[in-house]
């Protein structure tokens, strides 16, 4: 049930071994989807959730679009889908949450949540290829998969908020048949480092440019706030 006057908003949340103790802090207006890869979940810390199991997959991408496939007929109006720890990429998260249930709107039906804004090009050789966790410095095949997923060529620069967590409406979501996010579901389990490539490209998958081209006009990447080191969750 929602608060008077506010919109019904689903929370997907794409969880592996992290703690979700966080998700008792969440405003009750709030339908709560856990989908649990790590299979150690503390029911107490999702008493509200529902818990879905699924294989340890795809990362993030395989948990948000099996969410879409499934509900796709019966989505709520609002959907934030985030990672099972998003605050190290949002440090505000429960303040965003306490307002868009208290019915603050979204723009355009899409809205990146983060504070740094990124780009990376059609080989991933501007932030993938030098990301610290791919040792063995591989490229990422995003034209390939660009090319896969929206049937046209990969843009020369890919603007995005790392971190996939975003909040998209139900309209947003439905501008794109289902039978495409079953594709989708698809590439997330077999094109390699699908999550990646997804990564960099929801706004485009809900067929939107979720990034103000005022933000880098001349830049690369821009920090919206003050950095220091990724932090833990807020208290």
């Amino acid at each position: 049930m929602t608060a008077q006057g506010a919109p019904a908003i689903d929370v997907v949340v794409a969880r592996y071994r992290e703690s979700v103790s966080w998700l008792r802090k969440t405003p009750h207006a709030l339908r709560l989807f856990v989908y649990d890869k790590g299979g150690d979940l503390a029911a107490a810390d999702a008493s509200r959730a529902e818990i879905v199991p699924l294989p340890n997959v795809g990362r993030e991408a395989h948990t948000y679009l099996t969410h879409i496939v499934r509900h796709y007929h019966e989505l709520a109006p609002l959907n934030v889908f985030c990672q099972g720890k998003p605050f190290d990429h949002v440090p505000e998260f429960h303040r965003v949450l306490r307002e868009l249930a208290a019915g603050a709107p979204v723009p355009g039906g899409f809205r990146w949540l983060g504070f740094i804004v990124d780009t990376d090009d059609p080989r991933g050789r501007r932030l993938f290829v030098s990301w610290s966790k791919n040792q063995n410095r591989r490229e990422l095949a995003l034209d390939r998969f660009y090319l896969k997923l929206f049937g046209a060529p990969c843009p020369e620069r890919v603007r995005f908020y790392p971190g996939a967590n975003f909040v998209v409406s139900r309209e947003r979501i439905q501008s794109r048949p289902e039978s495409f996010f079953q594709k989708a579901l698809e590439l997330a389990e077999t094109f390699p480092d699908a999550a990646h490539c997804f990564e960099r490209v929801w706004d485009a998958m809900f067929g939107v440019v979720g990034v103000d081209a005022a933000l880098l006009p001349d830049r690369d990447t821009v920090y919206l706030r003050p950095v220091k080191r990724l932090s833990r969750a807020p208290s």
